[in-house]
């Protein structure tokens, strides 16, 4: 996620205050969309990173979604010095289309839970960190221990399964309901315990055993992979022709809902079998700009170990008219698509 520093209009390292986090794949991004000019809609604020490289580079203009008010808190501190070029919205980037007020030349997403949000324990989107279980990006809502609290063993396991791909949920989610009878579960540490117990003990270089969990629960309770959805479809609304789709994902679930949607509305998709009707696409909306995603140099992974898993990728707008989609065509888990929070 975002970061201290950016790159200016001459080339310069234009100078973002004190040391924070990374934005990944900054770089290639700006490679690829300069010159950056028009109005851009950064959906995920975030630490600023992103949002104040493309000021830097020449946006005349960029609004900055983020649902966290702690982001925009933040933001407060280098805010003025872009003045009336910059427009901030604490709203989840479903909704940027009503943010935009009017076509963008660009969009920028950078999916998933931000570093600042994992490094601070009180947020509770961490195992490594001791705090209460909340998982909430914008601090609304049920938070993860009420649905810990309230889900049955079948929803809990489907949960973990769907969004964590967690092939012990069934196993994990019944030591849960057994241990929340005794007391209820409300901390992050008494939960990572919980699962550790229902799991082999990780093997070296492994992932620890609630890794998968904890991602599991952070998107149910955010309803992260429905607001991606319904946030695609809303910039392919915003965006004018020829305006940028730049997308950075982190995990498998978010990039094949990316991907997914990238080819359909590109007109790559795969065809229909030849025992099946073939489904009859509209006019590509996007042209991909490279056709797969953008990794990370070793040199940035060495630099920022973040990056490691990211993938990073773009696509143009074209002037065709914007169609409703099917948002089962995008592969989204069951869950997702039934709404459950």
């Amino acid at each position: 996620m975002p970061c201290s520093t950016g790159r200016g209009k001459g080339g310069e390292v234009a100078n973002l205050g004190p040391p924070a986090h990374i934005p990944v794949l900054l770089q290639p991004i700006l490679g690829r969309v300069a010159p950056v000019t028009g109005r851009w809609l950064d959906a995920t604020l975030g630490d600023g990173g992103y949002t104040r490289a493309l000021l830097d580079a020449g946006a005349g203009a960029v609004i900055a979604l983020d649902r966290d008010a702690e982001a925009h808190a933040r933001a407060a501190a280098w805010a003025p010095d872009y003045g009336a070029r910059l427009t901030l919205v604490e709203a989840p980037f479903s909704t940027l289309e009503t943010a935009a007020g009017g076509a963008l030349d660009g969009v920028v997403f950078d999916i998933g839970v931000s570093s600042m949000q994992i490094d601070q324990g009180a947020r509770g989107f961490s195992f490594q960190k001791d705090g209460p279980l909340d998982m909430r990006m914008g601090r609304t809502g049920p938070d993860a221990a009420a649905l810990i609290d309230r889900l049955s063993e079948a929803e809990l396991a489907d949960i973990l399964y769907q969004y964590g791909e967690e092939r012990a949920a069934r196993r994990i989610a019944r030591r849960i309901v057994a241990a929340r009878a005794e007391a209820p579960i409300t901390g992050t540490r008494a939960l990572a315990r919980l699962i550790e117990s229902a799991l082999p003990p990780a093997r070296p270089g492994q992932p620890h055993p609630a890794t998968r969990s904890f991602q599991a629960l952070r998107i149910a309770v955010n309803d992260e992979l429905g607001d991606l959805a319904a946030a695609l479809v809303a910039a392919e609304r915003a965006l004018a022709p020829e305006g940028w789709l730049v997308v950075v994902t982190f995990h498998s679930l978010e990039d094949r809902i990316v991907k997914r949607f990238l080819q359909i509305a590109s007109g790559h998709a795969a065809r229909g079998s030849r025992y099946a009707p073939e489904t009859v696409e509209a006019p590509p909306r996007f042209t991909l700009a490279p056709r797969k995603a953008v990794l990370p140099s070793a040199a940035e992974i060495e630099a920022n170990p973040r990056a490691r898993s990211a993938k990073l990728r773009l696509a143009r707008r074209t002037t065709a008219p914007s169609v409703r989609l099917d948002p089962r065509r995008l592969g989204l888990p069951p869950l997702a698509l039934g709404g459950r929070r």
